[in-house]
């Protein structure tokens, strides 16, 4: 995740006028998938795989939740943040519980991926897992339905996830977890750039804080999230966010698309932190409830 307080200032800097408190989703009930294990399928049961997706010359890793029954399953492809020490795993669980299988991938050089990190890298590596995941082989081996993905992350990974919908349409659907504008970082001091890079790249491999801020810089405003608002607003999105240190890039972006006319987007914002560290049950079930309500074909 990018968790440290140097971004805080550019967001404020950034933000629209904010955006009243009360979600505009109503409080969830709870999913039985949130609280209660599904019953076992003797023939189909649940299972794990671990998947190795070519990318970039290398093979990223990755895990697949595979959901109990025959399948295809409706699946979610989900991201982490930078450097990923929260990978809501619990999450994923509960989505798979909920009939989904779920797959996770890290990035080229996170967390023992091979190659060096870089976050154009994330964008290609997000487009290879989905083709790896619409391949009929990959698919039918893993009971995916291709015609049925969606794709979530938190933090980064929410940037990840808002620029790859963006410029795939066949997605059913994306949510955003508390997103960092990549782009927004880009237009921070030097010096707080680099200090944020040096707090945030713990299992990261072949970079440097100065290389990641160079990186960021080069590419401020290709990779800032408003410049995608005109495709954004003919998506299905679950834009979440709390009081944390990025919620005012939300509130922008939820602005943004509101005001290009977006008619399928959600929004709820919850006070916890960048990790709702104590809104877990809250976060899975406002996931699951939006996941359910996507179109069945």
């Amino acid at each position: 995740m990018i968790v440290r307080y140097a971004l805080a200032g550019l967001f404020a800097i950034l933000a629209f006028p904010a955006i009243g408190q009360t979600p505009d989703l109503p409080y969830p009930v709870i999913p039985r998938a949130v609280t209660a294990d599904p019953p076992v399928d003797a023939k189909y049961p649940a299972r794990f795989e671990v998947i190795h997706v070519p990318s970039g010359g290398v093979n990223i890793n990755g895990i697949v939740m595979v959901a109990a029954g025959r399948g295809p399953h409706p699946t979610f492809l989900l991201f982490h943040g930078l450097p990923g020490n929260e990978k809501n795993l619990d999450l994923a669980q509960a989505i798979r519980r909920a009939g989904w299988t779920v797959v996770t991938i890290n990035y080229r050089g996170s967390w023992g991926s091979p190659g060096d990190f870089r976050f154009a890298q994330n964008l290609e590596d997000a487009r290879n897992t989905l083709a790896f995941m619409r391949d009929p082989a990959n698919a039918e081996k893993l009971g995916i339905d291709p015609k049925r993905i969606a794709i979530g992350g938190h933090s980064m990974g929410g940037w990840v996830t808002l620029e790859t919908i963006a410029a795939d349409p066949k997605l059913l659907g994306a949510v955003s977890i508390s997103e960092g504008d990549v782009g927004g970082i880009g237009k921070l001091p030097r010096a707080a750039m680099v200090a944020t890079m040096r707090d945030n790249m713990e299992t990261l491999a072949g970079v440097t804080p100065e290389s990641m801020a160079d990186e960021v810089t080069a590419h401020a405003d290709d990779w800032a999230l408003s410049k995608q608002v005109p495709a954004l607003k003919d998506r299905r999105l679950l834009v979440l966010y709390g009081n944390d240190f990025v919620k005012s890039a939300s509130e922008q972006l939820i602005e943004q698309l509101k005001a290009a006319g977006a008619k399928s987007l959600q929004t709820a914002y919850v006070p916890t932190d960048h990790s709702w560290s104590d809104r877990r049950i809250m976060l899975e079930a406002l996931v699951i409830d939006w996941l359910q309500a996507l179109p069945a074909h």
